[in-house]
């Protein structure tokens, strides 16, 4: 695998993770489980597309200064391009999320710790597939392919799906851990289980932590092939991946009260994959520049957030959680 991640390199970033991750568990948890504020969320989101953009700006300067002008130039637009389209492959995650927090009726103190959980696994999801998807690519150049026919597909189904709502009762996981196991329909605090009369009985937090993780695997399954459809570098490919999803809790909390409002949104996600998955397809025919990316993936989003805008949704009934 070629990729412009030296030891240094490496053990930087690894080292930065941790230092983030580390200062995002105390910072906002401080006070103990509260409800986050929407200026709280907005000052946190802004500040981790901050240091990405400022991880991207040293990152171009280094190479400038090693390799050139030209690979600093194109590692530069590859980590932008990657990052933007993780970053908008996120406010899916952040759709489910709001959906599970809804149906299970999370109280909005135990919310943090859900996501907490759910920005961990994903880390952790996406680097084992990264490294799995570099591998591949390096024996089988063909698996391009079926990483591209995968992205339009799964971009053509989101496309239908869209505007409909999922329907959770029939969910396979939530229906087998309904048949399975001894589900309360009250919380406890923080707890996942508890001893009832001998018994062992698991909380409604337990369910949404373990649909999270789901969901989790779901889109690291969509958005690995999609950011290796922009650089096929791991270094690259892991940095930009964790950077989008870093900022993935503030997100949360900053979209929360106004996910209806980008109610076009989905549309718009769907057509990145298939756009991006196209751009696959057609690697070995016409390999589509990187700044044609970026600015696709941006107008394609940027467009159906300003329609999303223009044509608020229609209003909707109010309807109980379950």
């Amino acid at each position: 695998m070629e990729t412009i991640g030296s030891p240094m390199l490496w053990g930087a970033f690894a080292a930065f993770v941790v230092v983030a991750l580390l200062v995002d568990l105390v910072l906002m948890r401080h006070g103990g489980p509260h409800k986050v504020t929407f200026k709280e969320a907005a000052w946190w989101s802004l500040g981790w597309i901050v240091l990405a953009l400022l991880f991207n700006a040293g990152l171009w300067w280094w190479l400038s200064q090693q390799a050139g002008a030209e690979v600093g130039n194109r590692i530069g637009l590859e980590f932008l391009t990657g990052y933007l389209v993780e970053k908008s492959l996120a406010i899916d995650n952040i759709f489910v999320f709001l959906m599970l927090f809804s149906y299970f009726a999370v109280p909005e103190e135990q919310r943090q710790r859900v996501l907490v959980i759910g920005v961990l696994g994903a880390i952790v999801l996406r680097a084992v597939l990264i490294f799995a998807g570099a591998l591949l690519l390096a024996k089988f150049h063909w698996i391009l392919y079926v990483f591209g026919a995968f992205l339009v597909i799964t971009g053509v189904k989101m496309l239908l799906a869209a505007g409909k709502a999922p329907d959770l009762d029939n969910n396979p996981v939530l229906k087998w851990m309904r048949g399975h196991l001894r589900l309360t329909d009250e919380y406890h605090d923080s707890k996942l289980s508890i001893l009832r009369e001998g018994q062992r009985w698991y909380t409604p937090l337990f369910a949404v932590i373990v649909l999270i993780g789901v969901t989790d695997v779901i889109f690291a399954v969509d958005s690995i092939p999609a950011i290796f459809a922009i650089t096929d570098d791991p270094f690259i490919v892991l940095t930009s991946n964790v950077f989008a999803v870093l900022g993935l809790r503030a997100m949360f909390f900053l979209l929360q009260g106004m996910a209806d409002r980008f109610h076009l949104l989905p549309y718009g996600l769907a057509l990145v994959l298939v756009f991006i998955g196209t751009k696959m397809l057609l690697i070995d025919i016409y390999k589509v520049p990187i700044l044609v990316s970026l600015l696709g993936v941006a107008a394609i989003i940027g467009t159906s957030v300003a329609l999303s805008l223009l044509k608020p949704a229609p209003a909707k009934p109010d309807s109980g959680a379950a």
